[in-house]
């Protein structure tokens, strides 16, 4: 299909531009993840579990490629997309989909977690009263949030007092430089090790060099945010994601209206006063989003190129990234550098966040068996 081509082209431009960009300067793999790939190394031998996490924007190209040195881990969780479990169950994993914003769904795979250990020592008589599961995945895919969770929830459910440990949880990836230990489980004593992420030190494939930039597991500052954002686009662009926007379409700019708008009377507590500033800014931003929404139908509505065609698509791209400058509140005069610049952050932190939709950049492998 000649568009799945040009999403391809540009998906390999960027990869090599970031791959040429990592080996001139420091790139991904810096002494910190070098350490830590050591040490995770000598201690997976000696956990009973692994948890894996994946991204679920890329199920695939988030693999954590350290584990394919210890072939004889026997017990190794999956935690990802619901969409790909038939997929890991042949791999030999132990899959559970997982929302990890939803309380709900983190209590259910601290359950299910607890329920392996359980099927652990009853199979291999575990006379130990210690469990260790390591959790391990590439950079940004939430690890330490999740072992907050998985931590204090633990200690709920066991009634245990104490100060509760936290993880540093940051949207840059490589914050996490330790190996940190935390107690979700008693009866037996259950112990979660969190590691820091870790990539590969060398990643030969474009594609998927480019799936973990946008993503956000390689570091910004190796490409220009605006061929990220371009990318993005290009993803967009060919999804039918942006025709579920029609309805923003035809908004009107509320944000100056609403800025503008006086309230009328005194304002005596200063508690009135934060919350009435905490909803403008909250309501500031859906309006944003939303225009950001619209505009970007509008752009591709009307345009009348062909998108299967690699060159109509970079028209199409750089008519989008100038058309949310407004969207977006870019002020006048700041250069053209610095508005691709502005645009390109303020568009990859909507897709990071989600706030646009979730998008799967890899797609399922045509080698899944389908039962009989």
């Amino acid at each position: 299909m000649a568009t799945a081509s040009t999403a391809s082209r540009i998906t390999r431009k960027i990869g090599i531009a970031v791959k040429k960009a990592a080996s001139r300067r420091k790139g991904w793999y810096d002494l910190h993840m070098a350490a830590a790939s050591g040490a995770i190394a000598q201690r997976l031998p000696l956990v009973d579990l692994v948890a894996e996490i994946r991204d679920a924007r890329i199920p695939l190209s988030s693999e954590y490629e350290l584990l394919r040195d210890f072939p004889a881990l026997s017990k190794r969780i999956v935690v990802m997309n619901k969409g790909w479990m038939r997929y890991f169950e042949q791999q030999n994993c132990i899959p559970y989909g997982v929302n990890s914003h939803n309380k709900d769904s983190v209590k259910g795979l601290l359950n299910f977690i607890q329920a392996q250990v359980r099927g652990l020592c009853k199979a291999n008589h575990h006379a130990s009263e210690t469990i260790t599961i390591m959790l391990v995945g590439i950079p940004n895919v939430g690890k330490s949030a999740l072992a907050n969770s998985l931590h204090q929830m633990g200690r709920i459910s066991a009634a245990e007092k104490g100060r509760l440990k936290h993880a540093t949880v940051s949207p840059q990836p490589g914050e996490t430089k330790d190996i940190s230990s935390f107690k979700i489980g008693s009866h037996p004593n259950i112990y979660l090790l969190g590691t820091p992420g870790i990539l590969p030190c060398m990643i030969h494939d474009a594609e998927l060099c480019s799936k973990l930039v946008l993503t956000g597991a390689i570091r910004d500052g190796l490409i220009e945010q605006k061929e990220l954002a371009r990318y993005f686009l290009a993803i967009l662009n060919l999804s039918d994601q942006y025709k579920k926007w029609a309805k923003f379409s035809a908004n009107e700019d509320r944000l100056l209206s609403f800025i503008e708008h006086k309230e009328e009377g005194s304002i005596s507590s200063k508690l009135e006063m934060r919350q009435k500033k905490q909803h403008m800014m909250d309501h500031t931003q859906d309006l944003i989003v939303n225009d950001v929404r619209g505009t970007i139908f509008d752009t591709i509505s009307c345009f009348d190129g062909d998108i299967e065609l690699e060159e109509d698509m970079i028209k199409l791209m750089e008519a989008e990234l100038v058309a949310l400058r407004d969207a977006f509140r870019v002020p006048q005069g700041l250069g053209e550098y610095v508005y691709n610049r502005v645009v390109g952050v303020k568009l990859l932190d909507l897709y990071r966040s989600g706030r646009l939709g979730h998008y799967t950049l890899d797609t399922l492998p045509l080698t899944l068996h389908h039962p009989l």
